[in-house]
C-alpha cells in the first residue's frame, strides 16, 4: 500500500520516452487491468486505438500539433466514446437502441475517461510513463479520419506511453482545500482565491511565463495565449459538428 500511495503522491507527466519498447504481454496486462474499471451499467461504451506503427503516428502528428512524444513514444493511445458497438449488439439482439443523443455521449465519454485513467494509473505502477494529449477533442474530426472511426466513436483523450528517458519535476497543484467541499459547494471569496493561487503565482516558472508571454499576470498567460476565447469558440464549433455528424445530436421527436 505504501509502494502504491509512492506512486500516485510521486506521478509526473512523461513527455520523452526511451527506446526501449513496451512489450505485447506488458501492454495486455495493463490494458486488462485498465479495462477493470468502473463503466456505466456495465455497458462498457468506450474504445481503446492502440497506435504502435510509425506509419499511422505520422498521420497523427499533426492532429496534436506537431508533438514530437507522438512520434518518438512506444505506444500511443486513443480513447473514444463509443456507441457504435452496443448499438449494433442491440440490433442483433432485436432490442431498439436509442442513443443517438446529448446524454449518451456524456456516458460514453464518462466511461472513456474513466478507464483512459485507471490504464494510465495501471501503466505508472509498472514504471511506465504517460503524457495525456490535451489535443484530441480540438482535433477530434481528422483524428475521426486517420483512425477511420464509425458512427457513433467519438476521440475523447490520447496517451502517449513509454519508458521514461528522464524524469522531470513535478508540476504543481492547488491545494487541497481548493477543490474539495465539505457537504455543500462553498463558493470562493477574493481572499480565497488570493490564498489557493498565491503559490502558484509565486514559483519561478509561472513568473517565467508571464515574461516571456509580455503579460502582467499569470491568469493573462491562460486567457490570452494558451486557452483564447476566441480559440475555444471554434474549437467548440468543430466539436459539435462531429457530434452531429457521429450521430450524438439527433432530434428525431
Amino acid at each position: 500500500m505504501d509502494e502504491f500511495s509512492n506512486i500516485l503522491r510521486t506521478r509526473r507527466t512523461i513527455r520523452k520516452y526511451s527506446e526501449k519498447q513496451v512489450s505485447d504481454e506488458l501492454l495486455k496486462n495493463i490494458l486488462e487491468m485498465g479495462c477493470r474499471a468502473s463503466t456505466t451499467g456495465n455497458m462498457q461504451v468506450y474504445s481503446i486505438i492502440v497506435t504502435r506503427s510509425e506509419e499511422v503516428k505520422k498521420e497523427l502528428l499533426s492532429c496534436h500539433f506537431n508533438q514530437k512524444m507522438v512520434i518518438e513514444a512506444p505506444v500511443v493511445m486513443t480513447f473514444c466514446a463509443d456507441f457504435n458497438r452496443f448499438s449494433k449488439w442491440c440490433v442483433l439482439r432485436n432490442a431498439d437502441p436509442g442513443y443517438e443523443n446529448f446524454i449518451s455521449f456524456t456516458t460514453a465519454a464518462i466511461d472513456a475517461i474513466i478507464v483512459c485513467q485507471t490504464v494510465c494509473i495501471a501503466a505508472e505502477a509498472m514504471g511506465l510513463g504517460i503524457c495525456y494529449l490535451g489535443t484530441t477533442t480540438y482535433m477530434a474530426h481528422r483524428i475521426i479520419e486517420v483512425l477511420k472511426l464509425p458512427r457513433g466513436v467519438v476521440p475523447l483523450t490520447t496517451i502517449s506511453m513509454g519508458w521514461p528517458s528522464d524524469i522531470p519535476e513535478q508540476v504543481d497543484r492547488l491545494p487541497l482545500e481548493a477543490v474539495v467541499h465539505q457537504e455543500r459547494y462553498n463558493d470562493y471569496s477574493h481572499p480565497d482565491i488570493d490564498r489557493f493561487y498565491s503559490e502558484k503565482e509565486s514559483r519561478p516558472d509561472s513568473r517565467q511565463f508571464i515574461k516571456e508571454n509580455n503579460k502582467e499576470t499569470l491568469a493573462q498567460v491562460f486567457t490570452d495565449v494558451r486557452y483564447k476565447k476566441e480559440d475555444n469558440v471554434y474549437f467548440s464549433g468543430l466539436l459539435l459538428q462531429v457530434l452531429k455528424d457521429q450521430g450524438f445530436l439527433e432530434d428525431k421527436r
